[in-house]
């Protein structure tokens, strides 16, 4: 799933290659990949692309005196960039291209997703606000105004694991599954420690980490072609995604925990004491 700095990324590779250039069609070619209605997407045609932003893992593509057109991109979701789109309209069928997106100078891209499970959205709204999950975003741990004692506000009286804490949209925007465990790693602390249980010590340590985690990702993913920003993000995980293997700062096996839609991965000897934690999805945890 595309997380904080590879959207980060795309919103800046965007930004190069729409910025100033008018939209000439909308093609959806899955229909459930449309969430909204009013205005139509034909309201986005004839029109020059002025901005994009991004709150959290949503890209915003915003039309001079139009719509915003606003895309998650979900867990198998992507951008093609493509500086010349095929000749003629693209044709329904169980593929994974989702939207086209053409532009007047006949470049244009194509959002697609993989897997049978459809989450890819977009949204024609007036104002970003009025998707559901750009209003209910927290706020955004990059910005410059987002400090430690920010930090420790949200986090107090949070009764919840640190893993799921670090996810919530709503607590915290553009965090997903991988860094949540990049970081902390990068902490040295358990995925299930509760976030209300932070010492101020260890408070500093979880917000150092997740700035540091983030902002390194975002300079490695900065100037990447579109197309490569995946393979970007998975080489530069130390140990999301790397059960088995040794972690990169003590030798240790890293392992996984898994649960019905998701696993998440650690190094014991980084973030446990040693311990491994219990693998079995109706248990209760190791701490």
């Amino acid at each position: 799933m595309p997380e904080l700095p590879e959207v980060e990324a795309l919103k800046d590779f965007l930004v190069d290659h729409l910025v100033g250039r008018e939209i000439v069609r909308v093609l959806p070619v899955a229909i459930s990949v449309l969430k909204t209605y009013d205005p139509p997407l034909t309201a986005l045609e004839g029109r020059e692309v002025t901005a994009v932003h991004r709150h959290g893992k949503f890209l915003d593509l915003r039309t001079a005196e139009g719509p915003h057109f606003v895309t998650h991109l979900a867990r198998a979701g992507w951008l093609h960039w493509k500086d010349r789109l095929p000749d003629g309209p693209p044709r329904p069928g169980k593929g994974p291209l989702a939207m086209r997106v053409a532009l007047e100078t006949g470049a244009g891209f194509d959002l697609t997703e993989a897997g049978t499970q459809k989450r890819l959205a977009v949204y024609v709204v007036r104002d970003p606000a009025e998707v559901p999950g750009v209003a209910r975003l927290g706020p955004d741990p990059l910005a410059d105004d987002f400090d430690e004692a920010r930090f420790a506000g949200l986090l107090a009286g949070e009764r919840r694991q640190l893993k799921g804490a670090l996810r919530d949209q709503s607590l915290l925007a553009g965090v997903g599954n991988a860094y949540s465990d990049e970081i902390l790693h990068a902490a040295k602390m358990s995925p299930f420690k509760l976030a209300s249980a932070l010492t101020p010590q260890e408070t500093r340590r979880l917000y150092e980490a997740l700035r540091t985690t983030l902002t390194e990702a975002v300079e490695r993913s900065h100037g990447v072609d579109a197309g490569r920003l995946k393979s970007e993000k998975k080489s530069g995980l130390r140990v999301h995604g790397r059960t088995g293997e040794p972690c990169p700062v003590c030798g240790d096996t890293v392992r996984e925990v898994s649960f019905s839609d998701s696993s998440l991965q650690y190094c014991p000897t980084c973030q446990t004491g040693g311990k491994p934690l219990a693998d079995r999805r109706m248990s209760k945890f190791l701490k």
